[in-house]
Parts: C-alpha cells; sequence; structure tokens
C-alpha cells in the first residue's frame, strides 16, 4: 500500500505533466496568434476548362487594417517541381517556374498591400487539377494555405422550340458526364430523351429534348448536373418564342480542417493522456 508521500509526490508529479502540457498548447497558440493569418476563403474551387479561374488566398496581420510593404508570395502545386509563381521583392520571380503555367499564372499585383495573394489562373487545363499552397512570408505574418482544385467543363444550353411543339435543348461543353432532367412549373418530373456525343478531347455535347408538348406562358427547368457542378435552367415559352437563363451550383469537398476541431483534437489527447 502507497505511503501519503509517494501519493503527494505522484499527485505533484501528474498536476506538473498536465500543467506542463497546458503551457505548451498556450505558447503554441499565442505564437501561430502571432504570425497573424493565412487562409483561404475557397479552400475548394470548381474551374471551368478552358476558363479563368482564381485561387483564393488572403494574410492579414494582428492590427487587422496594416498596408504591406515586403511580401515574399509562393504558390506551389503538390507533387509537382518548381513553383506555379513566386513574387519577391516587389516582382515576379519565375526562374523556377514549372513550364505548365508559363504565362499562364499571376497575382493580382495592386492587391498584394491589402493583404491579398490570390493566383488568377489563365485558360485551365485538365491537368491543372490539384492541391495548391500559398505560403506567405511578411511583416509579423507568416504561414501557409492549401487550396484544392478540381477542373471540370460545363456550360449553359441554349433552347429551341420545335415544330411538333417539343422543346430541345443543347449545351455543348461538359465532363463528367451528367445527368439531364427536365421539371415542369409546379415541380413534377417530366419526359424527356437525352444524347451524349464525346469530342475528341472527351468533351461531351448534351442535348435533350423536351418530349411533352410545351404550353404558352409556362416556365421549364432543364437540370444537368454531374458531380460537381449543376446547372439549372429556366426556359420560359412565349408566343411560339423561348427565353432562357441559367445559373450554376458547385459542390466540392473542402479540404481545410478548422482551428477549433483541431483544439478539439488536442484537448482529446491530452485528456487521453491523463
Amino acid at each position: 500500500m502507497a505511503s501519503i508521500g509517494q501519493i503527494i509526490f505522484g499527485s505533484m508529479i501528474f498536476l506538473i505533466v498536465i500543467i506542463s502540457g497546458l503551457i505548451i498548447l498556450i505558447l503554441a497558440i499565442a505564437f501561430s496568434v502571432s504570425q497573424g493569418l493565412v487562409e483561404s476563403r475557397s479552400p475548394s474551387t470548381v474551374g471551368n476548362l478552358a476558363e479563368d479561374v482564381v485561387l483564393d488566398c488572403r494574410f492579414l496581420s494582428n492590427s487587422g487594417n496594416e498596408q504591406f510593404s515586403d511580401v515574399s508570395i509562393t504558390w506551389q502545386k503538390d507533387s509537382l517541381s518548381g513553383v506555379v509563381y513566386e513574387y519577391k521583392k516587389k516582382a515576379a520571380q519565375l526562374q523556377s517556374q514549372n513550364p505548365q503555367f508559363k504565362n499562364r499564372a499571376e497575382l493580382f499585383s495592386n492587391a498584394i498591400s491589402i493583404g491579398n495573394a490570390s493566383l488568377l489562373l489563365r485558360n485551365v487545363k485538365l491537368e491543372d487539377e490539384g492541391v495548391y499552397r500559398c505560403t506567405i512570408s511578411a511583416s509579423k505574418v507568416s504561414g501557409t494555405t492549401s487550396v484544392n482544385l478540381r477542373v471540370v467543363a460545363f456550360s449553359a444550353p441554349t433552347f429551341t422550340l420545335q415544330s411538333n411543339g417539343s422543346l430541345f435543348a443543347q449545351a455543348h461543353k461538359w465532363f463528367p458526364q451528367p445527368e439531364v432532367r427536365w421539371l415542369s412549373q409546379s415541380g413534377q418530373l417530366l419526359n424527356s430523351s437525352t444524347q451524349f456525343t464525346n469530342n475528341t478531347a472527351g468533351i461531351i455535347q448534351v442535348t435533350s429534348v423536351l418530349e411533352d408538348p410545351v404550353k404558352d406562358q409556362d416556365t421549364y427547368t432543364c437540370l444537368i448536373q454531374n458531380s460537381l457542378v449543376k446547372a439549372i435552367s429556366e426556359a420560359t415559352v412565349t408566343a411560339n418564342k423561348v427565353t432562357g437563363r441559367t445559373y450554376f451550383m458547385f459542390s466540392a469537398a473542402s479540404t481545410k480542417v478548422p482551428s477549433l476541431q483541431l483544439l478539439l483534437t488536442v484537448i482529446f489527447i491530452l485528456s487521453a493522456i491523463q
């Protein structure tokens, strides 16, 4: 049976371990705060093939309103040699730029001083897909954030009213292959037929026909959707003419780990040690 002295000694050791762990955690948090904030407001981004996309990266000092004069910005892509883009001493440093991004990547130079390190990537290609990392080094701010870029192809359909009263829709650019549905003005699923035609690059042209006869002054919805993009197109028939409008919704899993989740994980590990 342990003596009172042994119990007290063991309790003191236990308390020292717990307090030391808490001090280390507090210092780690304080150190990270002292480095300011580097983050992306869009850690998962969808790019449309052959169009431009912006990979968001922002940095902020503790004061929150500082103008930055000496900033180093490096964009890299995982599993790819060289840099995507590098900015130092108020100028682009592209000696080690990967050839994949030559004349296609740039920063918003006029906005760097206010904490905008976002990357503009022109003419997006399928091989551009991947995880990009934005690293910032500036006065009172340093850190890295990541952006997961997914590349797809999507376009809005054009509508034509055919002589037999059916409604015809054609979208020239989709990848991967989507599903197509038609809905009535009340949201009812309608009869339709759809064809997919691949070009030499594997991009898909979507041709779909609403087989049910349409009514004047009614609005019909054509939904074209794959795993990442949904095109919601509304076609209104008026006096044998069709007017259409389309808006897009995007779905991409975030790769960013919330700081609160990370803190809770650390606390759980410390409690497990106890």
